[in-house]
């Protein structure tokens, strides 16, 4: 069975809030809706995580709690993915997998931009709440560490939550 990676962008958050720092900004109205369309259409397409990996920012918390996904997920709060390079997106996963089969990374833009790209080849811009959908181009039983490799896996999908 081929690997599959979900990197999702949080929902919109709210530039209104008096949350006292950046971090802890929650989602504002559109995410509160967008967080919810985008994970019935990661069930709809049969991309089921079986683990979750996500900054410990409080709007990426609140994405994955609104995409009402099972609740028995293994979630994984990382500090590091917070405003975090393509490199340390790397990192991360290469930490925290866990052997996954469907692995979903919730984080921030620009580094998840500049993920995709790696893994990819495509330049695609992950606005708030997208989701991309990426293929193993291996589609043996190659473990993690072989397949998080530039160029490495197929852009499936790009999901936005209008259109």
């Amino acid at each position: 069975m081929t690997r599959r990676l979900i990197l999702m962008r949080h929902a919109k958050s709210d530039w209104t809030t008096d949350a006292p720092t950046d971090h802890l900004r929650p989602l504002n109205k559109r995410g509160r809706r967008d967080a919810p369309r985008m994970g019935r259409l990661l069930l709809e397409r049969g991309w089921r995580p079986d683990r979750v990996i996500l900054s410990d920012s409080a709007r990426t918390q609140e994405t994955l709690q609104r995409l009402g996904l099972d609740l028995a997920i293994p979630a994984r709060l990382c500090p590091e993915i917070y405003e975090a390079s393509d490199d340390a997106l790397l990192d991360a996963l290469r930490r925290h997998h866990d052997d996954a089969r469907t692995l979903l990374l919730i984080g921030h833009s620009p580094g998840l931009d500049a993920l995709l790209t790696v893994l990819t080849g495509a330049a695609e811009r992950l606005t708030t709440a997208n989701l991309a959908l990426l293929d193993a181009r291996r589609a043996d039983d190659a473990g993690w560490d072989d397949l998080l490799l530039p160029h490495g896996w197929l852009l499936t999908a790009l999901l936005r939550p209008r259109g």
